[in-house]
């Protein structure tokens, strides 16, 4: 993310990485006017939403990155809602199911993408499960039918094993699980 930062936003000069005065590690910064420019994680908000029978619905993405590959819907927070809106607004669009967000599942980082992922187990109160732009195929999975070796993101791999401890602790893991 700190490599497509290349100008000031407050006055437009190029700006410089390096050590800054008062500051514990090196930053952008511009050296005309001394703005900082602080380059922090975005928050992706996603769900694992869960059928009465205790399948978990999944989606094959449409969209890069990750193109073809199973990941749980989600994207990123926007300004102007809370994480439990962003969960709900983001699996209605990816997978045209409405939930309500439960637990936490987990918190996740993923420094090469500068993101910050939350998880939510979701109980699924309505809609119809349909494929969109941003999902080729929705699909229930029993936790241990999960396509392991077709999962796009470290994220999703943690948040379903997170899950699945927490509520089948009896299943053992396949061997494309295992990773942290």
């Amino acid at each position: 993310m700190a490599t497509k930062l290349n100008f000031c936003s407050s006055c437009g000069t190029s700006l410089r990485f390096g050590a800054v005065t008062g500051e514990d590690r090196h930053r952008l910064s511009c050296p005309e006017c001394g703005h900082i420019a602080y380059v922090n994680p975005r928050l992706v908000v996603t769900t694992l939403p869960i059928t009465d029978a205790g399948e978990i619905v999944l989606l094959r993405r449409g969209i890069e990155p990750g193109r073809g590959a199973w990941a749980q819907p989600g994207g990123f927070l926007e300004v102007d809602e809370t994480v439990n809106q962003a969960a709900i607004r983001e699996t209605w669009e990816e997978t045209g199911l409405l939930v309500e967000p439960g637990e936490i599942v987990g918190l996740y980082t993923r420094l090469e993408a500068a993101v910050v992922t939350i998880a939510f187990e979701a109980r699924i109160v309505g809609g119809t499960a349909a494929p969109t732009p941003e999902a080729l195929e929705i699909r229930t999975f029993a936790p241990e039918d999960l396509p392991w070796p077709g999962i796009a993101f470290k994220t999703t791999t943690w948040a379903l094993r997170d899950w699945i401890d927490r509520r089948r602790p009896d299943l053992t893991w396949p061997e494309g699980a295992i990773g942290r």
